[in-house]
């Protein structure tokens, strides 16, 4: 027969095996927990779904990257244009007038594009994710040479994946993804501690998650 103390210890304890005392402060917790993990979840959704993807196209570039469809063009440029231009020397931020008098002659919008000016030659690098391009003015001819290569869909995924080519404001998007995936995961991990009484298989299920990244790089990546 069960003595009243421990009638009364037991009236005291919760389901997952608490004493009471303990409960109003695990449930806080556990409710900070659970609303920053649906929130940061909800926050970082697209891009765990986009660098997921995109980690599987990356990781088989070869298979889904198309090779490309290339294009050129020629322009001809009157010569008081292509003699201001032959003022600038080394890295250049070409001035508003030039750069609308070369985008109404060539159609490309180079405001805001560093250029190499160098033998005879001044160069812009235009590429952006999924594409590669330039433009070449060679000041001795009077030209202009545009090249532009689309890669397609999947290389633009791709390059956003990496930040490449896409911009400051790209990049900062992904450290603020990043800051997201950092809450998602720490607040999952806290979960899991709250819950690992009730869920025996939690620790041995993620003590498998941690090492085999090691373990993977061990057998078959560090020589």
């Amino acid at each position: 027969m069960q003595s009243p103390s421990s009638s009364l210890a037991a009236v005291h304890r919760s389901a997952s095996g608490e004493p009471a005392a303990a409960q109003p402060r695990t449930g806080f917790w556990k409710r900070q927990l659970r609303q920053w993990h649906w929130i940061s979840s909800a926050l970082c959704l697209a891009f765990v779904t986009l660098f997921a993807i995109t980690g599987i196209t990356l990781n088989h570039a070869g298979t889904f990257e198309a090779e490309g469809a290339s294009a050129v063009a020629e322009y001809d440029l009157p010569q008081d244009l292509t003699d201001r231009l032959a003022r600038l020397e080394g890295e250049v931020m070409i001035p508003g007038g030039l750069a609308s008098r070369i985008h109404a002659q060539t159609g490309v919008d180079v405001s805001g594009v560093p250029g190499r000016a160098e033998y005879g030659e001044i160069a812009f690098d235009l590429a952006r994710p999924g594409r590669d391009a330039n433009l070449v003015i060679a000041l001795g001819e009077r030209r202009a040479y545009h090249e532009e290569i689309d890669r397609g869909a999947i290389a633009m995924l791709n390059d956003l994946h990496k930040g490449r080519n896409a911009g400051p404001a790209w990049s900062l998007l992904i450290d603020l993804a990043a800051a997201c995936f950092i809450v998602f995961g720490l607040t999952g991990f806290g979960l899991l501690w709250l819950q690992a009484r009730s869920r025996p298989s939690t620790w041995p299920l993620t003590s498998f998650g941690l090492v085999l990244p090691l373990i993977a790089y061990i057998l078959f990546v560090h020589i």
